[in-house]
């Protein structure tokens, strides 16, 4: 215990915890998107198991780290005229995730968009828990590798970099844990935040799959693929919230008059 006697030790947990926050904000509206689909007796149950495994899936893959940094070695490799690429573990896992984020997405965006009510499309959509723990659970594999990517790389030639990342990646979820449900209401009472959510998801998706091309040093037509900065995609959702936030007050202030 003597690592927490050192100032870089708290600065590096609380630098960490507050990382891992903004990384499961992602996890928190896929999983709020989710919810949605069950009754709502469930929905917090979900959520707050979805958290939980999360949590889970950090701490297991923050154990495997070593198995993690060997993954950057290509097991498939593609070679022609107009694409190269080194793939590894961890870019399929990334762009698989991607893919499934886009895929998901898209789906709920169709859904809204034909317009069908609560009512009608209850005895059609309503989804069992079991599917939507699933759900959750592939897509928190994604997000956590991602998360514990980041972890590592912040902690890198720490003093006891392990356990300060565990405890981490406990207080941040226990945070997110106390917000998550406030944050699934409010997602799933207003259906701009809904759609607002989604296009995010979509965002996210792309994410994903640019950074597992780049991890897998992937050149399209002469044209490298670049890692998109994570600052421009959450500058991009504040801006957009703040503008969703606007019109949300400019509709209460019509609705009172």
């Amino acid at each position: 215990m003597d690592i927490f006697l050192q100032i870089d030790t708290w600065i590096a947990l609380l630098t960490l915890t507050f990382l891992e926050i903004v990384l499961g904000i992602d996890n928190i509206v896929f999983i709020s998107i989710s919810t949605g689909k069950l009754p709502k007796k469930d929905q917090k149950k979900a959520t707050n198991i979805g958290l939980i495994l999360a949590m889970i899936f950090r701490i297991i893959l923050l154990f495997g780290v070593s198995y993690l940094i060997a993954m950057k070695e290509a097991i498939i490799h593609i070679e022609n005229s107009w694409i190269s690429s080194h793939i590894t573990g961890q870019s399929i896992i990334l762009i698989c995730g991607g893919l499934f984020l886009l895929y998901k997405s898209t789906h709920e965006i169709h859904h809204k968009v034909e317009g069908h009510t609560e009512e009608t499309a209850k005895p059609k959509n309503t989804a069992s828990l079991s599917k939507i723990i699933l759900q959750i659970v592939l897509i928190d594999i994604v997000f956590s590798f991602d998360s514990v990517l980041t972890a590592v790389g912040m902690t890198n030639g720490t003093e006891g970099a392990l356990f300060i990342m565990i405890i981490a990646v406990i207080i941040s979820m226990i945070i997110m844990l106390i917000f998550a449900n406030p944050i699934r209401i409010f997602v799933n009472k207003y259906p701009s935040i809904q759609m607002l959510a989604l296009s995010f998801l979509i965002l996210i998706g792309f994410m994903l799959i640019t950074e597992g091309a780049h991890l897998a040093n992937t050149t399209i037509f002469q044209q490298h693929i670049g890692a998109i900065p994570k600052g421009y995609l959450y500058f991009a959702i504040t801006f957009s919230l703040g503008v969703e936030a606007l019109n949300m007050r400019i509709r209460k202030r019509k609705e009172i008059s």
